[in-house]
This record gives structure tokens, sequence and C-alpha cells, in this order.
């Protein structure tokens, strides 16, 4: 059967990655395409008092731009790992990457609220391929001896973005109008493109199978949830949430026994039975979800109770991104280590314990300099961790489900991130601007990661 077995799965050799110089242009354009999904993602948030304003609509219509770029997410994340696997990483990558590029453009152009929206809703598929596939282009790119460094490269690359995103958001918007955010995706998106074209490694189809009624199923279960959720959270009660739980309800139970039968299911039940994987799957989990609640809480805290100002709410948090990209490289080094799952276990007990910190002196007028050594240490913690924890979550399965796996990857920061913006949303709404609670929450979190990561 042309070398696929009866699942249509085909027998793939292990990579041993790409020769030099070939593979560090590769991970250049690899690289450039993840950064412009990040940066995208954070100078969008800075940009919204403004396109509210020049569009002429309220604040909260105005975080559909938003919701709709993590709503795509969300919803296409895993049917596009499992069809990096049928069509091939590479062609999956850059598709994600053209769609990308052209829904910028569009965004520019966009002139109401409508219209932005939709782009950003497909500009957030061509960044959901992107990320899905991301991972197992990293497993042809790099050789299997050195891919722990690798995962751990991705990680400073992400933390250096991230880092940046906010404060060339500023200089874009002081120089120009809200468009040039958008803008800039276009040349910055074609360099990558041809970079990944011409230099990226090619990659088979690892299977013949693709389930569409999952992938279908996938993306209404997780679109009904993600609405009814935001809409609990945020206090918007109304009749709509039961049609919501109704659609994802029972979109999930159709689902889930979908995939029980499938010999290559859409949601890896094959990869969560492994148990390495399952530990480091909630590791993820609830080391994102910890994070997000520090992301999330923290700036309301410092502004209500302190009195600070952005900009040196910006400054304090700049220290957690440049922690993570100081360490990864030191963590990858040490991923296969024996102890890499006590080294990822220590990285998230100090995380947990600079959160208890800050919670405790956030009353004091004078812990803005003792609150920005506290998230470098942050950022050191999270960084022992991410990078073992990545390179189980890649490496653990065979290689032909390196899509899924991948994808899994993604969708379990993603579910971690969605999470913990929820917990520090609700924290705010009940416990006020000037509460506590999230960075509690987020400290215990991370204590229940560092469990995983131990036992995993």
């Amino acid at each position: 059967m042309d070398g696929l077995n009866r699942a249509g799965v085909a027998a793939l050799p292990e990579p041993d990655g790409l020769p030099t110089p070939r593979r560090h242009w590769a991970l250049a354009g690899l690289w450039w395409g993840m950064a412009l999904s990040v940066l995208d993602a954070a100078i969008a948030n800075i940009a919204l008092p403004t396109i509210a304003r020049d569009l002429g609509v309220s604040p909260a219509d105005a975080t559909w731009v938003v919701t709709a770029y993590q709503i795509a997410i969300v919803m296409t994340l895993l049917p596009l790992a499992a069809l990096g696997e049928r069509l091939g990483y590479r062609r999956v990558y850059l598709g994600g990457l053209v769609l990308f590029v052209l829904m910028s453009l569009g965004c520019a152009m966009a002139t109401d609220l409508e219209t932005l929206s939709i782009a950003r809703f497909a500009q957030g598929v061509g960044a959901s391929a992107m990320m899905a596939v991301n991972g197992a282009l990293m497993r042809f790119t790099w050789p299997k001896e050195r891919l722990a460094r690798g995962i751990a490269y991705n990680a400073v690359v992400v933390a250096c973005t991230a880092a940046a995103g906010p404060a060339l958001a500023g200089l874009i918007l002081s120089l120009g109008p809200w468009p040039w955010l958008f803008l800039i995706n276009v040349p910055m998106g074609l360099a990558a493109l041809a970079l990944v074209v011409a230099f990226g490694p090619h990659t088979p189809s690892a299977t013949r199978l693709f389930d569409w009624r999952s992938a279908l199923l996938n993306a209404a279960m997780f679109c009904a949830l993600f609405l009814l959720v935001s809409d609990v959270v945020h206090g918007h009660v109304s009749a709509r949430l039961i049609p919501l739980a109704l659609v994802g309800g029972a979109a999930g139970l159709w689902l889930i026994r979908r995939v029980q039968s499938s010999p290559r299911p859409l949601i890896p039940l094959d990869l969560i039975r492994m148990p390495r994987l399952r530990l480091a799957y909630g590791a993820s989990i609830c080391g994102f979800a910890a994070q997000m609640c520090l992301l999330v809480s923290l700036p309301f805290l410092l502004e209500e109770r302190l009195g600070l100002s952005v900009a040196v709410v910006g400054m304090i948090f700049l220290p957690l991104p440049l922690g993570i990209a100081l360490i990864s490289p030191l963590a990858g080094r040490w991923a296969e280590r024996d102890w890499a799952g006590l080294m990822s276990a220590a990285g998230l007990t100090l995380f947990a314990a600079m959160m208890a910190l800050m919670a405790l002196a956030i009353p004091s007028t004078g812990a803005a300099a003792l609150i920005a050594v506290a998230m470098g240490l942050c950022g050191v913690g999270f960084g022992l961790f991410q990078a073992p924890n990545n390179n189980v979550m890649l490496r653990a399965g065979p290689i032909d489900r390196a899509g899924s796996a991948a994808g899994m990857q993604a969708q379990c920061r993603l579910i971690g991130q969605t999470a913990g913006a929820l917990i520090a949303a609700l924290s705010l709404r009940y416990g006020g601007a000037g509460s506590e609670q999230a960075l509690v929450i987020g400290a215990v979190l991370a204590l229940c990661s560092a469990a995983f990561a131990r036992a995993r």
C-alpha cells in the first residue's frame, strides 16, 4: 500500500535535521513567522483604545478585535495539526503564513469593526496553522541530539518578541495611524515566506486520513464553549447562553464518541494515554494558567494599589521575558538530563514563591523595585520549566504523530492561558482591581504544575 499500513500511516524515518547553513536560514524563517504571530497579539491589545476611537465603537465592542483572533486559534489548532500530518507540515505552515500576510493587509484596509473582526478571524486561522505545526517542523530541522536546545531557543524568540511588542506598538502609534500595526506584517511575512520556501524542511505526508467531521465538531465545540465562558465571566448573562451550552455540549459528546474509534484521533487520545505525556500536558496547562494570572492581574494591582503609570508598569514587566530569554538556552542544554523533571519542578516552585511574595509586597508603597526583581526571578523559574516540558511533549510520541504532538503542545498552552485569563477576570470582577486573589491562585497553580513536572 505504498508504504502505508491499514490505518493509512506512513512508516517515516526519524529525521536528523537539516545540514548547516541551510538549517540556520530555515530556522530564521520559521522563527520569524512565529514571532509575527506573537507580536501581532501583543500590539493589537495595545491598540484597542485607538481603534475604538477611530472606528467610533465602544471599548467593549472593540475587544472583538482580540476575541476574533483568539476564537479562530481555539477552533482550528488541533484540526490544522492533523491536516499537517495529512498534507505535510511545510504546506500547512506556508499556507498559514500566506493567509496571515494577506489578512494583515485586510486588517489595515478595514474601515469598520465588522470588516476588521472578520479579517482578524482569518488572520487568527493563519497564525493557528503556523502554531499547529511549528513544533513538528522543528523536529525535522534540528538534529536529534540538539532538539531540546532548539526548543529552548524557541522560548527565547517568543520571550524577546513579547518583551518588544508593547514598546514597538507604542512607537508605531506615535508615528502613524493604527493600520500601520498590521501593515508591518506584510514585508516581514514575505521575508519569512521566502526563507521557508527556499530553505525549510520538506516534510512528507504521514497519513492519508483526515477526519473532516471531527474537525467541524471540534470547531463548533470550542467556539461555543469559548463564547459561553467569556459571557459568564464578563457578566453578560442572556438567553443565548442556553443554545451555546447545548451546541458546545452536543458537539463535544459527539466528538468524543468519534475519536474513540478513530485510528488517528483528532483529539490525540493515543498520546494522552501515555503517562509521561499526560503529566507534561497537565504541567503545561497549570503552568501557563499561573503565568496568565500574573500577567492579567498585576497591571491592575500596580496601577490601583501603587498608583504607578503605564510606562512604569511596562518597565516592571520587562524582567519577566528577559529572565525567560536568559535562562532558556541553559535549560535547553539540561533538558535531556535525568534531573530535568526536578529542574522543572524547582523552577515552578520559584515562580510560585515569587507570586506569593508579590501578593504580600503589593500593599507596600515602595514595592516597585522588589516586584521588578521578583518578575525577573519568575522569568528564570518559568524558563527552567518550559524547555524541558516542551521537549517531552514534542519528542515522547512517535514521529508519525509529530503534528498531533505539536498541536497538543500549542493547545495546552492556549487552554492554560485562557483559563488563567478567565480566573484573573473573575478575581478582578468579584475582588476588585486591587485584589491579590489572582496572584494567590496563580501561585497554587504553579505548585500544581511543579507536582506534575516532578512526577513526569
